[in-house]
């Protein structure tokens, strides 16, 4: 059975169905998602049929799809989908490690890949990278190759892909403080870091010495009144 939500919120919103066997699950990646500002969960699916036919009746922007479905495997979804002419992305959400399966996700065009189980702070770094990634894609007026350009450079490899954080640093929260450094109208102060991705002032501020030292981020002082200089930071283009 799939449930669904009231669909009349903001025009802006960006609609995703869930689909996961496991209702508990669900409920909980429902919850996790509801909590991103933007998105809004309009159905959840449990099997590959009824994801099918959730998009059909939906039309979601984004499908978050488990793999191990009781009638299909997941990605077996997707070229459905298509065949039923629909756009909509679809980020994988799975215990699948294998490498088969991370391949033919990469094949079949999906927008992010996030291995079971995570926190929350994992799907929201994710979310919000595809949010940003989308609304560039939907608002860029392409004059020419600098255009093309400028669209595929938003969904290039983070600056910590592939990298050994100091100890005690997480990938995914090291890539929300890039994220709000790379789409920031200037610098930042670790506060107003803080503030944008939802971490600590203190963990902000030392994800962002992390990329000063390693060459992403620059730093200028900021002074006031009294007191000592405020740090700001802005990422290398």
């Amino acid at each position: 059975m799939t449930g669904t939500t009231d669909t009349t919120g903001a025009a802006d919103a960006i609609d995703v169905l869930v689909v996961d066997d496991d209702f508990m699950v669900a409920r909980v990646h429902r919850a996790f998602v509801e909590r991103v500002p933007a998105f809004r969960v309009v159905g959840v699916a449990s099997s590959g049929g009824q994801a099918v036919a959730a998009v059909d009746r939906l039309r979601p922007d984004l499908v978050l799809l488990d793999l191990y479905l009781p009638d299909v495997f997941g990605l077996d979804v997707i070229p459905r989908l298509r065949t039923a002419g629909h756009d909509c992305d679809v980020m994988v959400i799975s215990a699948a490690r294998e490498t088969d399966a991370v391949r033919g996700a990469v094949r079949h065009g999906v927008v992010d890949y996030l291995l079971k189980p995570f926190e929350f702070e994992d799907l929201r770094a994710r979310l919000e990278r595809y949010a940003t990634q989308r609304g560039r894609l939907l608002t860029t007026v392409v004059r020419g190759q600098a255009d093309v350009d400028r669209v595929l450079a938003g969904a290039s490899t983070p600056a910590t892909a592939g990298a050994a954080l100091p100890k005690g640093m997480s990938v995914e929260t090291a890539e929300l403080v890039e994220q709000a450094l790379r789409g920031a109208d200037g610098t930042l102060s670790a506060t107003e870091c803080a503030t944008l991705t939802g971490v600590s002032r203190v963990s902000a501020r030392r994800y962002l010495e992390y990329f000063h030292t390693t060459g992403n981020a620059e730093v200028s002082l900021r002074y006031g009144a009294a007191g000592r200089p405020e740090r700001r930071y802005g990422w290398r283009a």
